[in-house]
């Protein structure tokens, strides 16, 4: 198999490499993309889709011709294996926080031979998160967010989630364990979130849709203060689970407007007289 450098046919296997390639303008190399690869929209009618997340049509993404496939995480090892076995050059990317997105950015412009717009595009979502830090650091109150990825079992957010809760001026209440690089070390419990006692709860059920009666009717949650306030929300995967551009673009600005939603509830409580004018559970951004 020839290869080319920079290469010219890239087969990427998660939407964040994908949504990069577009902000980069080198989306004319990309010859095949994950299934769940949305933005930007065009990418739908515009590349072929070879691969889910924990599986891919090997023959399918072979019969590209990739110069490059990129790879993330081990749940695609077996993926990437695969391809190597069949003489094909795999990059695994395994960001975990903002620093590794800005990384990831930085990385993917050298390896198509733009390292230089690679830098400039992550520079410029660096400074994006500097202004929506400094905009959001004087919040008061801040609210106490129970950010939940999945529902069964109950798992809470990866680390760039949770930095991105702070940055947005809030407090997550298992930052502690959003440093664990497996789902399964960040799972909690009923106990656990209700006497975490959030202000807000925000869901985003890895591609399906976010039920809040069914998270407002666990045992004791009518108790938490996010459940009593209806302070339920959902921000759609593509925007905040994929560890790219759209988590530190669309993701951080819909976590900022829910906070500020918070806050102007917080407000009209506080005044004499006062009543929030609350809309029903589970309202959606992104």
């Amino acid at each position: 198999m020839t290869r080319h450098f920079p290469p010219q046919r890239i087969v990427c296997l998660t939407e964040e490499t994908v949504e990069t390639l577009y902000a980069l303008g080198a989306e004319e190399r990309i010859v095949g993309v994950s299934g769940y690869a949305v933005r930007p929209k065009r990418v739908r009618r515009e590349k072929p889709r070879v691969s889910a997340f924990i599986s891919a049509d090997i023959d399918k993404i072979l019969a590209l011709e990739p110069d490059l496939v990129l790879t993330f995480s081990d749940l695609q090892a077996d993926i990437a294996a695969a391809l190597i076995r069949a003489h094909v050059a795999v990059h695994a990317f395994n960001q975990r926080d903002i620093a590794g997105i800005l990384a990831m950015v930085r990385m993917l412009g050298a390896l198509i031979g733009e390292a230089e717009r690679g830098a400039a595009l992550a520079d410029g979502y660096a400074a994006r998160i500097a202004d929506v830090a400094a905009r959001c650091v004087t919040r008061t109150p801040k609210p106490k967010i129970y950010f939940e990825e999945w529902n069964e079992p109950m798992i809470t957010g990866i680390g760039w989630v949770s930095e991105l809760i702070g940055i947005a001026g809030g407090i997550d209440v298992f930052a502690h364990k959003s440093t664990g690089r497996h789902a399964m070390q960040r799972t909690v419990t009923a106990n656990e979130v209700v006497a975490a006692s959030p202000d807000i709860i925000v869901g985003s059920w890895c591609g399906k849709k976010f039920v809040p009666d069914k998270v407002a009717a666990r045992p004791a949650f009518a108790t938490v203060p996010a459940v009593r306030t209806r302070q339920l929300y959902e921000i759609k995967s593509p925007l905040i689970l994929q560890p790219g551009p759209a988590a530190l673009t669309d993701g951080l600005d819909a976590m900022v407007a829910i906070f500020d939603r918070w806050a102007e509830t917080v407000a009209q409580e506080s005044q004499p007289g006062g009543s929030s004018s609350l809309s029903p559970l589970g309202r959606e951004l992104g």
